[in-house]
């Protein structure tokens, strides 16, 4: 039997038998969740205000990934050596310093004068947010020992996910009818309001491992990502240009350096031998493919439609809510799916609906009606509430229940790797396919064909013994 089996039934024998959520639980959920929805609410804000932002910034149109991908990028570059570091020096401790931080650089945002400034600011936003997420999950876990106990905190937390999602675009749409900045600072003292609670209400929790935190690993793999990243941006003024195939190779090589680190550390940031598990391969291709599919196309719909159809950043946060609210209802009650349908099939169910949404849109903004496009939005809407459901519990399934966090961070970094490359690919396609509206549908097929090789992918990683 392997590790991970072991863990896994160690983890079972040593459930109780009955459930009991002590208060204490109650608050770590209650934090949790809340903490999650900030740093979602952060991370979604530019998306209505993004021609807002790009026009008081001066950004062009070539640099405008980097508004929206900064704190992707810190979140993709740093969640795995977060969930290491929470497991192994305190999950509490990282909590709450993710917080902390997150509420600083938050209000440092809103101070930004110039596109660099402001990119710099989102990065650290992520790497705070890195903390957050990559800990919520590991207090959840052990507040929550039962797999009954579990799965609601898990659905809980998820629906949080969505919830984030979908009330960042309406504070930021709501707060740039005055100035976008004001949304920034709104974002920042919730955050250290969080953290005020969280300092008081949580417990400690952690399994060491001893030796030193993967610092080799992280530096490797953060310079990866911003080379795959730089290269997909510069990609949209012409894919063989030397640049664009410089910056390819540098990410090629860096990744297959980071392979190695992590092959010779004591304490790698993520184990590589999980990578023979199937559910978590599961785990991580779903959220690569929803990063990649789901949020990179969403990130820039709402700017592509207030440049293609008038509508204000309050018109679009309105619109983005039929998605977003949906996803965050669907996940609130997908945990009622327990026992009839697996986390996996959730996952190819999940796309398979993204993908006919999305489909829906086609020719939407060709015809100028944004009205076309709200069968698409609400069926992709229930088929990410299904992902975001699946996702978290998935993640901490598959992998022992001490290494929780790391299972969680490496689910979400490959979420915002896929994000990065997604929304880098998406504004790619728009603004380099002769035309807004003839670049949207192409972005909108390209997602819908991701999603069903997500579906397919997903659906034949059936279950077996390691």
């Amino acid at each position: 039997m392997s590790e991970l089996d072991r863990g896994a039934v160690a983890t079972v024998e040593a459930a109780p038998t009955r459930e009991s959520t002590p208060p204490s639980a109650g608050r770590t959920l209650a934090l949790t969740s809340a903490a999650t929805a900030v740093t979602l609410m952060n991370y979604t804000a530019p998306m209505v205000t993004l021609p807002a932002t790009a026009a008081t910034l001066h950004t062009p149109v070539s640099a405008q990934a980097w508004l929206i991908n900064g704190t992707p990028l810190g979140l993709a570059a740093l969640l795995l050596v977060a969930g290491s570091l929470a497991d192994d020096y305190g999950r509490r401790r990282m909590f709450l310093a993710g917080t902390v931080a997150l509420g600083i650089t938050t209000a440092l945002g809103a101070l930004a004068n110039s596109t660099l400034l402001f990119t710099l600011a989102r990065v650290t936003q992520g790497a705070a947010s890195a903390a957050i997420l990559a800990s919520s999950l590991g207090l959840l876990v052990h507040a929550f020992p039962t797999p009954r106990g579990r799965l609601r905190a898990t659905g809980v937390w998820g629906a949080f996910v969505s919830g984030g999602i979908a009330a960042g675009p309406l504070l930021a749409g709501a707060m740039a009818l005055a100035d976008w900045r004001v949304a920034y600072v709104v974002l920042g003292a919730a955050a250290l309001a969080v953290a005020a609670l969280g300092s008081r209400a949580l417990t400690e929790s952690r399994a060491p491992r001893g030796g030193r935190p993967d610092l080799a690993g992280a530096f490797t793999f953060g310079l990866a990502l911003v080379a795959l990243v730089a290269a997909l941006t510069l990609g949209r003024d012409g894919w063989l240009r030397m640049p664009v195939g410089l910056l390819l190779a540098a990410f090629l090589v860096l990744t297959a350096l980071f392979v190695l680190v992590e092959r010779r550390t004591r304490t790698p940031m993520i184990d590589l031998g999980l990578l023979r598990h199937r559910r978590f391969l599961a785990s991580s291709a779903g959220g690569l493919f929803t990063g990649l599919a789901v949020i990179g196309l969403f990130s820039f719909l709402p700017a592509l439609l207030q440049q293609t159809l008038g509508l204000s950043a309050m018109d679009t946060a309105w619109l983005f809510l039929l998605w977003s609210g949906l996803s965050f209802v669907v996940a609130l009650q997908a945990r009622r799916l327990a026992g009839r349908v697996s986390p996996r099939h959730q996952l190819t169910l999940g796309f398979a609906l993204h993908a006919a949404g999305a489909l829906t849109m086609l020719g939407a903004f060709d015809a100028g009606s944004w009205t076309r496009m709200l069968p698409g939005f609400a069926i992709s809407g229930i088929g990410s509430g299904l992902l975001n459901a699946a996702l978290p519990l998935l993640s901490v399934e598959s992998v022992p229940a001490n290494r929780a966090a790391m299972g969680s961070g490496a689910q979400q970094t490959f979420r915002y790797i896929g994000s990065c490359a997604g929304v880098a690919l998406t504004i790619a396609l728009v603004t380099s396919t002769g035309g807004l509206a003839r670049g949207a549908d192409v972005a909108i097929g390209v997602s819908a064909g991701l999603a069903l090789v997500a579906a397919v992918g997903v659906g034949v990683l059936r279950e077996r013994s390691a």
